[in-house]
């Protein structure tokens, strides 16, 4: 059954090698339940609120499965909450998750729903090398991997807790999925125009799409 493995969480902290001087990348598994409000997870903050944050990326979630690839490609353990995700999950390719599909975590309400992806950048190669992992581009490395984890937005507010089941109550139509919108983002741009079809699709995914299109015409 698909389940919440780790709930985790972080602070902004102070790194030379941070592009703003510090990041929340590093996250820490958080003891009992955790509230989940509409910005995120209580306790959890961002370092960089120009591409983190907010109701469109309220709350990162990564699969164990996609971190037992890695540590088979680098050679090493590799925690949960290491990526920076405030869910780690088993059970579910969350990759394959629609844009939009909805998901229910536990029986406190928590209801979310895939919103965005997310894009690896310095700060995330920083912090790789910084743990002793071999971050030679490590940007480039993660993107090629087609494995970046989804964003949620939080539609219904609760608490979530570490063995929490999960269920997808609703996948949209569209057939566009979270490694689909990574690709158009940022691997493939000839593709951005097929996110339109995504309904409620986040203004900053929109713009790329439509810029885009007026780019060609």
């Amino acid at each position: 059954m698909a389940h919440v493995l780790t709930v985790s969480v972080g602070r902004p902290q102070a790194k030379e090698w941070a592009g703003l001087g510090s990041t929340a990348i590093d996250k820490r598994a958080a003891d009992g339940r955790v509230r989940v409000g509409e910005l995120g997870l209580t306790g959890d903050e961002v370092g960089d609120v120009v591409h983190h944050g907010g109701r469109e990326q309220a709350v990162h979630a990564y699969a164990r499965e996609d971190l037992d690839f890695w540590e088979a490609e680098l050679g090493r353990p590799i925690r949960d909450g290491l990526f920076g995700e405030n869910l780690t999950t088993r059970g579910i390719d969350l990759n394959a998750l629609e844009i939009g599909a909805r998901l229910r975590v536990g029986d406190d309400g928590v209801l979310l729903e895939v919103s965005y992806v997310r894009t690896p950048c310095n700060d995330f190669k920083g912090w790789m090398g910084e743990t002793g992992y071999d971050a030679t581009a490590w940007v480039k490395r993660y993107a090629q991997a087609l494995r970046p984890g989804p964003y949620f937005r939080v539609l219904a507010v609760g608490t979530v807790g570490a063995g929490d089941a999960i269920e997808v109550v609703q996948r949209p139509a569209h057939g566009i999925t979270v490694r689909d919108m990574f690709v158009a983002l940022n691997l493939d741009r000839s593709r951005l125009p097929e996110l339109l079809a995504v309904e409620g699709l986040t203004p900053k995914a929109r713009r790329k799409a439509e810029d885009f299109l007026a780019s060609r015409g």
